[in-house]
């Protein structure tokens, strides 16, 4: 069972965004949501049965301009929120993943991650690690690697603790919908490439990060991250144009009402703009693509707390909305 949203004088920044939806026992459809909690189907607006989210992103230049239009049309057929389903808001054909984006976040890990023979004081390993930092950020070098879209699951969605997720962590990150195909595009450009932002929790288990059989190899991303519905996502996708500067909003994730995460993208080290431009001088995103970009400090393992059956997560990040998960573990659903 989902655990609902709470009721919120406003859901988002701007005069709309957009979100997937469904009425029960209906398939899932594109729709523009407005502050107040109306929808609009845009499959009806459209005059298109079969438009996807997806499909919407595949054309925002033209698209763009119709939904501000339909935002403040009073004769627009609208219908309570309440009344549906909220879904992830897109199924993205690739999702770029990101980590060690956030200074705070980096130098905790950097510490909490000691190997076994390394005595040196803490303070010895977080000025390490700050030195790393700075010479990555001089460097142009982000980390990047692939997530599988099969892991993406809603904002209101239980999410489901493998039996063999030893240590299973939460990481809300600003999320980037990708809006036009996106090649080696500059970093003057890059947002330019972006249709809006929404709100990703990219759980992690820390248990299997490193492989045990074969630690020369390093990084097990796929054992870590990838299990269904380890990506929660949404609830909405907010227009560019809404949001305002991307450097400067603030992540927060609550456990159990307890605040874990609050910090500002401003502490990034490479900026979205970077990220994207980054991730294109190799692959080629496409409409619909997610780029996260990294997770600020507060994650279970610098609490030494980990997700536990029964935990619920409020993330909200400032103009996006929230989501709210209940975690369920595998043996007892």
């Amino acid at each position: 069972m989902s655990v609902k949203p709470e009721a919120a004088s406003a859901l988002f920044a701007g005069p709309f965004a957009l979100a997937t939806l469904s009425a029960p026992e209906g398939a899932a459809f594109p729709a523009l949501v407005t502050p107040d909690a109306r929808v609009t189907d845009l499959r009806s607006a459209f005059e298109d049965t079969g438009l996807s989210m997806r499909g919407l992103l595949d054309d925002w230049d033209a698209v763009a301009p119709r939904l501000a239009a339909l935002a403040v049309d009073d004769a627009a057929a609208r219908r309570p929120l309440a009344e549906f389903r909220v879904h992830a808001p897109v199924e993205p054909r690739q999702v770029f993943q990101s980590g060690a984006n956030y200074r705070q976040h980096v130098i905790d890990l950097h510490v909490a991650h000691r190997a076994p023979d390394d005595d040196r004081p803490e303070e010895e390993r977080r000025a390490e690690a700050a030195e790393i930092m700075d010479r990555r950020a001089a460097e142009d070098l982000p980390y990047v690697f692939i997530g599988l879209p099969s892991a993406v699951t809603g904002p209101y969605d239980d999410v489901v603790l493998p039996a063999w997720a030893e240590k299973p962590d939460w990481e809300l990150e600003l999320a980037a919908v990708i809006g036009r195909p996106t090649h080696r595009v500059s970093v003057e450009e890059a947002l330019d490439h972006v249709a809006g932002y929404t709100i990703a929790n990219d759980l992690t288990d820390r248990a299997t990060v490193f492989r045990r059989d074969m630690p020369q190899i390093g990084t097990d991303w796929l054992r870590s991250k990838n299990a269904p519905g380890f990506t929660p996502l949404g609830p909405w996708i907010v227009p560019t144009a809404s949001v305002g500067d991307p450097g400067d909003l603030r992540l927060t994730l609550k456990l159990n009402g307890e605040t874990m995460q609050d910090e500002s993208t401003k502490d990034m080290i490479f900026n979205v703009a970077r990220m994207v431009s980054y991730a294109s001088q190799t692959a080629r995103l496409l409409p619909g693509d997610l780029v996260l970009t990294g997770s600020p400090a507060g994650n279970g393992m610098h609490w030494g707390r980990l997700l536990r059956d029964g935990d619920v997560m409020d993330a909200s990040i400032t103009g996006l909305g929230a989501q709210r998960t209940r975690c369920v573990a595998e043996a007892a659903r």
